[in-house]
């Protein structure tokens, strides 16, 4: 992960502003914990303002874009923390654990130095309907490839709840399904720039130029009509807690 964030990294911090809804949901998801680990934190999206965080990251690139006053950050992964066992009230993990060497361990890992919740935010790789698979139809195998089955998080941490994280449609955090009210917005190649997905695929211009020629004849619209009358939508973002 850290290799390739250091490629992809350059502007993240500008294009994956934590949005206050998806935050709400974390933090209501920490409940009382004081310390935090932050587990593949990046540039500090989603870090709790009012709670001792402790970062870890594997990526220089995305270390150097941490703002200023962000919680102090160790240069690490995931799946071997330098940290003693129960050392934080909890721990999170932010639309990172896909890009893990070993989700297992480093799942488990989390699990050992936190005394209680664990969060994840990721994505359930069995949803579908998600409308730009449809031009680009190799964004389900990927899915299916990097992300954790639904039922592995709990053999890796135990007892969790999942729950459905609805993205809403003006969402500030410009990850895969963020735009899915904004179409044109997967034309631009700073944004798709800041979506390791589009790193993954390589070359989609030929899909990308199809996505444009329904944007301009309308087709797009008539076709997700139903979409653009909604504030938010569940496009399998889930939020799982191991307490």
């Amino acid at each position: 992960m850290g290799t390739v964030y250091d490629t992809i990294g350059v502007n993240y911090s500008e294009l994956r502003k934590p949005d206050r809804r998806i935050e709400a949901l974390i933090g209501k998801a920490l409940g009382s914990a004081r310390t935090v680990l932050n587990v593949g934190a990046g540039a500090g999206s989603y870090e709790p303002i009012d709670r001792r965080v402790t970062a870890v990251e594997p990526s220089m690139e995305m270390i150097r874009q941490r703002p200023a006053g962000a919680a102090p950050v160790v240069q690490g992964r995931a799946e071997d923390l330098p940290f003693g066992d129960d050392s934080f009230d909890a721990s999170m993990a932010i639309l990172t654990v896909h890009h893990w060497s070993d989700k297992a361990k480093g799942l488990r890992e989390m699990r050992r130095v936190t005394r209680g919740p664990v969060v994840v935010l990721t994505y359930d790789s069995s949803f579908r309907g998600f409308w730009l698979a449809d031009y680009i139809p190799e964004l389900v195998a990927l899915d299916e490839a990097q992300m954790p089955r639904m039922t592995d998080y709990e053999d890796w941490l135990g007892p969790v709840e999942i729950s459905a994280v609805p993205i809403p449609h003006d969402c500030s955090d410009g990850f895969l399904c963020a735009y899915w009210r904004r179409p044109a917005a997967y034309l631009d190649p700073r944004i798709r720039a800041a979506i390791s997905s589009f790193w993954a695929l390589g070359d989609v211009s030929e899909a990308l130029r199809r996505l444009e020629g329904d944007l301009e004849s309308g087709a797009w619209a008539r076709r997700h009509s139903d979409l653009l009358a909604l504030d938010e939508c569940d496009f399998g973002y889930r939020l799982v807690v191991a307490n």
